[in-house]
């Protein structure tokens, strides 16, 4: 089966949903599975994990893990420029949720963080603990972390900061899964979601499946975030919450 680009970008990276070039009747049923009114719907949601990963083991991990890594996700995802945006991390503790091959985890690490790389499929934290000796990292700067489909598995204020690349819109009941993160976070820690607007963009998942910002500031408000801020203009196709 061949998986196009688009397709294999939806696969990001973690809570994986099955929305590739499947049939039809399949596709049909699985849209309109996760369209209608989502804030109501997201905490009816039922478990396709097995199906996601039977979905995404039809593209070899090393595809995977190519996209992932490839030039043109860094044209679109510009992984330095988000770092810079983030701010003065050196020193701080950050979870990487959906870390897949570590694309931010890395980058955050070299700025200064220890980061711990989240991901539920451990053929992504073997990635990473070999890119980290690749490129001479010690084991206390990027961490893997086996984590749980419905939990990012913090202690209470265990970090400064979350950040969910490509994934929140996976999410299965989000309104519980970021109180969660919300008790991992220090005082006046702060989370961090990337994800694509909810309109056509040459990759990404299908705009029905998109999460527009207003929706995901609405969900996590349920979580016990208070105030958000939203940047819409420093990536091309995504929009970046900050939210407290």
């Amino acid at each position: 089966m061949k998986i196009s680009t688009v397709s294999v970008f939806t696969i990001l990276i973690l809570f994986l949903t099955s929305c590739g070039d499947q049939s039809k009747k399949h596709s049909h049923a699985h849209h309109k599975h996760h369209n209608g009114d989502d804030a109501h719907h997201h905490d009816h949601h039922h478990h396709h994990h097995g199906e996601a990963n039977e979905h995404m083991h039809q593209t070899s991990f090393e595809e995977l893990v190519e996209r992932f890594e490839g030039e043109e996700r860094d044209a679109y995802q510009k992984p330095g420029e988000v770092v810079n945006y983030l701010g003065a991390i050196k020193g701080k503790t950050i979870i990487d949720i959906g870390a897949g091959t570590g694309y931010f985890s890395f980058p955050l690490a070299k700025a200064g963080a220890t980061v711990l790389a989240a991901d539920v499929d451990q053929r992504f934290l073997d990635f990473i603990k070999d890119k980290r000796t690749t490129l001479g990292m010690s084991d206390q700067q990027v961490i893997p972390k086996k984590v749980p489909y419905d939990s990012p598995d913090l202690k209470e204020k265990e970090v400064d900061m979350a950040i969910i690349v490509n994934t929140y819109h996976h999410i299965e009941k989000r309104s519980q899964y970021f109180s969660k993160v919300k008790k991992g976070l220090k005082p006046n820690g702060e989370l961090v979601v990337i994800d694509f607007f909810k309109k056509e963009t040459p990759m990404g998942p299908p705009v029905k499946m998109k999460m527009s910002e207003e929706q995901v500031i609405k969900e996590l408000k349920s979580a016990g975030f208070q105030t958000f801020d939203v940047n819409d203009t420093l990536l091309p196709f995504q929009y970046i919450i900050r939210a407290k």
